[in-house]
């Protein structure tokens, strides 16, 4: 079995970044003001959680992404953005040698409060890969800058606005359906996340402490409440046996 692999940074100054007392610095720069035994603390126990919900979840992870499609690349790679100045966040890409990759700021790792948190956190994230919304983004963003490019085109505009046109089509295109998209992978987590063990809704508690997203219709997340509520009806999905962890995405529905 693969693992998710984990890039780890050099440990002082993860621990420096997490008590949030330096700036970033390369590895053969003085780290700044001595941190307190208390923040050195904490920051070991941030790690050693991404460290045991990482071993924990990966398996899941991993045969949920297999379940889905067996030519799907799930061999997951986890990586952490050293540089302290991001506030908490987490995001889903693929490398060049299309391998899916988890990637979580040093902010987010403290920012959580507990296993369950940073489980569905992971869970969301591995969730947009094997719904495979990269690639449905990338051609909603291509659909959008063809029909606006057409558009505008056909109006008779030159070569330099046309081309305009299809920059500003394709980013309105990207956005159509990310609201829904974020709706699946908060679906497909929670099952992930349920299927791991751990706790979905406490883990969705995170949303409670985020600000609340913009609504506008083109807006790339939807409402924490609304985030909420798909979390606490899909638990109560599988606490009643009507849906089973390897039903994946075909029952997600939410975006057409």
């Amino acid at each position: 079995m693969t693992k998710l692999r984990l890039i780890f940074l050099l440990p002082a100054l993860l621990i420096a970044a997490l008590s949030g007392c330096v700036p970033a610095v390369s590895p053969d720069v003085a780290a700044g003001p001595p941190i307190s035994k208390q923040q050195a603390e904490q920051a070991r126990l941030a790690v050693d959680r991404l460290v045991r919900v990482t071993t924990r979840m990966e398996p899941v992870i991993e045969a949920e992404c297999r379940a889905f499609s067996l030519q799907r690349n799930c061999d997951y790679r986890l990586v952490v953005d050293d540089r302290v100045e991001l506030p908490p966040n987490a995001f889903q890409t693929v490398d060049r040698r299309g391998r899916p990759v988890i990637g979580v700021t040093l902010a987010m790792i403290a920012e959580v409060n507990s296993d369950d948190e940073l489980a569905f956190v992971l869970g969301h994230e591995a969730a947009h890969h094997i719904a495979g919304h990269i690639a449905q983004r990338e051609r909603d963003a291509q659909k959008g800058a063809t029909l606006l490019g057409m558009m505008v085109q056909a109006q008779g505009a030159d070569a330099r606005t046309v081309q305009e046109a299809r920059r500003a089509g394709a980013e309105l295109g990207s956005r159509l359906y990310a609201q829904d998209y974020e709706l699946e992978a908060d679906r497909l987590g929670t099952i992930i996340t349920w299927d791991a063990g751990y706790n979905p809704l406490k883990g969705a508690a995170f949303f409670k402490r985020l600000p609340e997203p913009s609504q506008t219709v083109l807006g790339t997340h939807p409402a924490n409440a609304l985030r909420l509520d798909v979390v606490r009806k899909t638990v109560a999905e599988l606490k009643s046996g009507t849906l089973k962890g390897h039903d994946l995405v075909p029952t997600l529905g939410l975006s057409g």
